[in-house]
């Protein structure tokens, strides 16, 4: 009997996994352990783990159900020997439950679309577990919509970041440079702001 399929798809990814992979390739080194923060279905976690074959692609997410699907990626692109399973991993926490090979392998951390669908604090607290999981030198990268200087980069983003703060008072697009300053506090350097299709934007810290 057939197990039922645990796969979720999220059409964002389909269309900007291509993009935010070229940047990756330009970024991260060839080799060592890449913690993706918040990785949602796995899609993106399976393509690029694919694309980035020296790395180790470590997934997590504290969402059982997203855990499961990218467990379900995993299997379904053959990836298991070299992917890890995903981790339950909260940024808020503490103590991120990183293994002890990928921790002291780890050489980057990603994470797409979170900052303006969760707390501030959870902002906050990735750069806190940035600092102390990640070696001088190795970049954290973010991608989703931003203001700069307080301003949207497109009407549709402004009309997006209502209808966030409609859902959920704590969550909307955040601007940049509210972020860098957070950055900063915690050991990294504001590299670079890189334009996106749809409006998004991918941003380069380096820890120092």
């Amino acid at each position: 009997m057939k197990t039922p399929d645990k796969r979720l798809f999220f059409p964002a990814t389909k269309r900007n996994r291509n993009a935010i992979g070229e940047v990756l390739k330009e970024y991260l080194p060839e080799q060592g352990c890449l913690l993706e923060i918040a990785s949602g279905s796995g899609e993106h976690g399976v393509a690029f783990q694919k694309l980035l074959p020296g790395i180790i692609w470590q997934a997590s997410d504290p969402n059982s159900a997203y855990r499961k699907s990218i467990a379900a990626w995993i299997d379904y692109e053959g990836l298991e020997k070299k992917m890890p399973p995903p981790l339950d991993l909260d940024v808020e926490q503490k103590k991120w439950p990183l293994p002890e090979k990928e921790s002291s392998q780890l050489c980057g951390i990603v994470c797409i679309n979170m900052l303006h669908i969760s707390h501030w604090n959870c902002t906050k607290a990735l750069f806190t577990g940035g600092e102390k999981y990640l070696s001088k030198g190795f970049q954290l990268i973010l991608y989703g919509p931003f203001k700069i200087s307080g301003v949207h980069t497109a009407k549709s983003n402004e009309v997006f970041d209502k209808s966030l703060r409609d859902s959920n008072q704590s969550w909307g697009v955040r601007n940049i440079e509210d972020v860098n300053e957070i950055a900063k506090t915690h050991r990294f350097k504001f590299e670079e702001v890189i334009k996106m299709p749809a409006n998004n934007l991918t941003v380069i810290y380096t820890r120092f």
